[in-house]
């Protein structure tokens, strides 16, 4: 990649790797280019990605071969209810020294210790054991005993859950849940979509999927995003879309206040703007705009909102209450800055 990071040169580059990796995927993976494309600006941003949907979605096929094609090292994690947090970490054993005959301590890695991490059902398995990837996930590091050991670089965890099997399940805590970057919906495929799964999958289908990025270009992308220039008023569009979910802070609307238990954090604003960077430079563009940080406004902050009991009940979602917010906060700067609505946002 160039040295210049936001050069021309640099920026068709991403650009066509984004295509590329497209392409590789189209063999296997059937439409989901929206699921694809955020999983994608998860990776790019140096995050993690939760992903949800029903059995059969090929979500573990999704990310395994995402792994194939940014050239990476995968390791796939069965969670179960008797998963320990030492068969995620690794643990230390005793061996003996055949030429000394002394006993010594070696820690054996576990299946952490990989650039890309699949977390298949994670709410299947107890809080203690989910815990176990919380220092993985936001340290990028792994304490057993009274050792840290470091994590590969890149690093990635990709989790999934299964939406409809609630019974022996444990949902993640709301900590655990904003280590995630984005929460992904994936949906049923199209008619058409699903026409051509049924073509491929029983049929003799033997596609090779090419690797299009290394490790050290994806650590170059990353830095490449930092170097994203992001307008002060991009900026204030999305704390003022992440503010007004917190229930209880002037300013917040009244059908925020008749719907959410409690909002978003500052990580929600952080993930925003890294994800509009990453976006604006996968499409070619070398800024951000207001509609990038809307198009990632619900994957960003559907997680990060507790719906109360009495919108549970009326039907009402987070993506209702998102989508509400996107419609209520003007885009253009001269009407966001001028909005009596926003005033007192703005200024406590």
């Amino acid at each position: 990649m160039s040295e210049n990071l936001i050069g021309q040169d640099a920026i068709d580059r991403l650009k066509q790797c984004r295509q590329e990796i497209l392409s590789e995927l189209s063999q296997v993976i059937v439409g989901q280019e929206e699921v694809v494309d955020q999983i994608l600006i998860t990776i790019f941003s140096r995050g993690h990605c939760l992903l949800e949907g029903v059995p059969g979605l090929a979500k573990t096929l999704m990310v395994s071969t995402i792994a194939k094609t940014l050239n990476l090292s995968f390791s796939r994690i069965q969670f179960t209810p008797d998963l320990m947090p030492a068969d995620i970490t690794g643990t230390e054993i005793i061996e003996e020294n055949k030429s000394t005959g002394a006993r010594e301590r070696r820690f054996l890695e576990g299946p952490v210790f990989s650039n890309i991490i699949l977390a298949d059902e994670i709410n299947r398995t107890p809080p203690k054991t989910q815990a176990a990837l919380l220092e993985a996930m936001q340290e990028r590091t792994v304490t057993v005993g009274r050792v840290r050991h470091d994590l590969a670089d890149p690093f990635f965890v990709l989790a999934t859950q299964n939406p409809i099997e609630q019974e022996g399940t444990y949902p993640l805590p709301e900590a655990q849940q904003d280590r995630f970057m984005f929460k992904v919906f994936v949906d049923y495929p199209t008619f058409t979509d699903e026409l051509e799964i049924a073509r491929r999958t029983t049929a003799r289908n033997n596609v090779e999927v090419k690797s299009v990025l290394s490790g050290e270009d994806i650590c170059q992308l990353q830095d490449t995003i930092r170097d994203v220039p992001v307008s002060d008023h991009v900026i204030k569009y999305a704390l003022t879309l992440v503010r007004q979910t917190r229930v209880g802070n002037e300013g917040v609307p009244e059908f925020v206040t008749e719907s959410v238990g409690w909002g978003a954090g500052p990580r929600a604003v952080q993930f925003l703007i890294l994800g509009g960077k990453t976006r604006a430079l996968l499409h070619g563009r070398t800024h951000v705009t207001t509609e990038d940080i809307a198009e990632l406004a619900k994957p960003v902050l559907r997680h990060r909102l507790a719906i109360n009991f009495a919108a549970q009940s009326d039907g009402v979602t987070s993506d209702d209450v998102i989508e509400q917010l996107i419609q209520n906060t003007p885009a253009k700067e001269d009407e966001l800055t001028s909005d009596v609505r926003f005033q007192k946002i703005f200024t406590s």
